[in-house]
């Protein structure tokens, strides 16, 4: 029998959030700022995750954010990869760093919630 479904919806979710999280907080460090709609009512802004940053004293759009969502998202995907990989220590490693991606809202938060009940499942508690 293949793999379980959750042996691959957890990796699927840590590189879709870990690959926009880089590859947006890569835009930023290049190009001065995130990735925002170009019209509408939410043009120019940021998401909700920008109401939460200045609750600890940065500017959402500060260098300091930029390489948070760069480092961060190298260290989710690599985890990702390790875990994928069943590498030793690595379900722990996704565990902490899915909790630290819950303040991404509204998707970061949705998916690290989903990683982290999938995580928890008996088929994949404590694999590697």
């Amino acid at each position: 029998m293949g793999v379980h479904w959750a042996g691959w919806a957890v990796p699927a979710l840590v590189t879709v959030v870990g690959g926009w999280m880089l590859f947006d907080g890569l835009h930023a460090l290049l190009t001065g700022d995130f990735v925002t709609p170009d019209s509408g009512t939410h043009a120019g802004r940021l998401g909700p995750w920008a109401h939460l940053v200045p609750g600890v004293g940065l500017d959402p759009r500060s260098l300091p954010v930029k390489a948070v969502f760069v480092g961060y998202a190298v260290l989710y995907l690599a985890s990702g990869a390790a875990f994928a990989a069943g590498t030793a220590g690595a379900w722990w490693a996704l565990v902490i760093a899915a909790a630290c991606g819950l303040w991404y809202l509204p998707f970061g938060t949705v998916a690290n919630l989903v990683v982290l009940v999938v995580l928890f499942l008996p088929s994949l508690r404590v694999r590697g």
